[in-house]
């Protein structure tokens, strides 16, 4: 039966890209141009329907690309975004770091057994110690996390864990957007659109906690029963607080002290970054893509006994090779001028409105989310909005809707994001315990969070382009 699913992917693969080559030739695009789109949507497609083997088809692509002169080597390299790759290997070290010092546990296992704390108030330090942890590292080693504190509480509470691991997952997903470290698709549209870490705090950071205002309000209505039972749960424990600090803390240890010392620094440069560029006359973006490579180094040079490590352990190359060759066959789209075209069709369509462009790309990327991930999704329409600045169109909005798009689509789904997935993961081990999430359980809530969000975020970009 799975060799017979497989098959009939592979037929609709091929029926696709048949499709699309026929499309292109009607719009008489040339062959550089039809091989780049093929080979584009070929492998976006692939990926979606054989996803265990989605590096494997990149390097087919890639090297598609190349045999067919639709792209050449030194383009190839210049497409691949290895500023971005480099940013994401210096901060995987730096977290590799703090999760072998135990840096995260220290730090949840305090937000959960403060004095007083009731059901309600645990979700509420839920949400925001996801959002929050999110941005400060990455939407993936914050779920991480989250997922086996809550496992332990509900194990020790003897609850249900789904609904707080659903919880737990959209306030990721929604925190990510609050700076450029939360979401790998930051650092894409930093590095792309020139924002810089300051440019993050004072407009995506502040929405983002709006959003999750209104997600946490949600939560806590969609969730009441099982809040009330946890409740009743902890009440029970109440006696046995010390017993839950011992089941969850570990102590501050010198190493965590390093380790929070070396964080910081580089979170205090990244901040700083756009200040000591301009004072130091550097490059854009210099010392943002830098710091991380800076720490990264003297991390492996404290503890050189876990150096490679760090790198072959904690590195999570088959992602970012997957990126650097998504990056590269977005790049021959342009290369070959075909988001030129997609760029002038879609500001003809637009005829010069704003509330249409951020309409658009919003929801565009809200939706295609929910289905594909958001890199994928942001890596494609980068392009498309580089060449509606070169035509004249304001794009700042643009930007900020892509970004909350590719984060807040996200939660819609099962499959709508890294995080997601990781959880999802996380949970098939403990299957067994009948703990598993339906596709409708999930959509149901993912549905309301991700359009509500959305919409708000919609409402203020269209009212502050004005």
């Amino acid at each position: 039966m799975a060799k017979r699913y497989k098959g009939l992917r592979f037929v609709f693969l091929l029926l696709a890209c048949g499709g699309i080559l026929v499309w292109s030739k009607y719009l008489h695009f040339s062959f550089s141009q039809s091989v780049s789109l093929v080979i584009f949507s070929a492998s976006v497609l692939a990926t979606l329907l054989f996803w265990e083997s989605r590096v494997a088809i990149a390097f087919w692509g890639i090297a598609a690309l190349i045999l067919t002169k639709t792209i050449d080597i030194e383009h190839l390299i210049l497409f691949s975004s290895l500023e971005v790759i480099l940013f994401l290997v210096g901060m995987m070290v730096i977290v590799g770091l703090l999760r072998e010092v135990n840096f995260f546990n220290w730090i949840l296992c305090r937000l959960v057994t403060l004095k007083g704390m009731n059901a309600k108030k645990l979700v509420i330090v839920i949400c925001i110690a996801s959002a929050f942890l999110a941005c400060l590292v990455d939407e993936v080693t914050s779920i991480i996390f989250m997922v086996a504190l809550i496992f332990v509480l509900a194990d020790y509470f003897e609850v249900k864990p789904m609904p707080f691991i659903i919880i737990s997952v959209m306030c990721t997903n929604i925190g990510s957007a609050g700076t450029v470290l939360g979401n790998p698709i930051g650092i894409l549209i930093a590095t792309k659109a020139g924002f810089t870490f300051e440019d993050f705090i004072f407009n995506a950071f502040p929405l983002m906690l709006v959003v999750l205002l209104v997600t946490i309000i949600i939560v806590l209505f969609w969730y009441r029963r099982q809040i009330r039972e946890m409740d009743i749960k902890i009440k029970e424990h109440a006696d046995n607080r010390d017993a839950v600090v011992k089941l969850l803390c570990v102590p501050m240890t010198k190493e965590i002290r390093k380790g929070f010392f070396v964080f910081f620094i580089t979170l205090l440069f990244i901040a700083l970054h756009h200040r000591l560029e301009q004072g130091f006359n550097l490059p854009k973006n210099s010392i943002l893509l830098s710091m991380p490579l800076i720490s990264a180094g003297a991390i492996m040079l404290w503890r050189q006994e876990k150096a490679r490590e760090y790198i072959e352990k904690d590195v999570d190359w088959w992602t970012l090779i997957f990126f650097m060759l998504l990056f590269a066959k977005v790049g021959a789209l342009k290369y070959t001028g075909v988001t030129d075209i997609f760029s002038r069709n879609i500001a003809s369509l637009a005829n010069g409105s704003q509330f249409f462009l951020i309409t658009f790309v919003l929801w565009l990327a809200a939706i295609g989310s929910s289905v594909l991930d958001n890199v994928v999704l942001v890596a494609t329409l980068i392009p498309v909005i580089e060449q509606l600045k070169n035509i004249g169109i304001e794009t700042t909005s643009l930007w900020w809707a892509l970004l909350f798009g590719g984060c807040l689509g996200g939660n819609i789904t099962m499959v709508g994001s890294t995080a997601n997935i990781v959880a999802l993961g996380l949970l098939d081990k403990k299957h067994r315990s009948g703990i598993g999430i339906s596709f409708f359980q999930w959509l149901k809530i993912g549905v309301v969070i991700g359009l509500t969000t959305t919409a708000i975020v919609w409402v203020f970009l269209v009212t502050w382009r004005r």
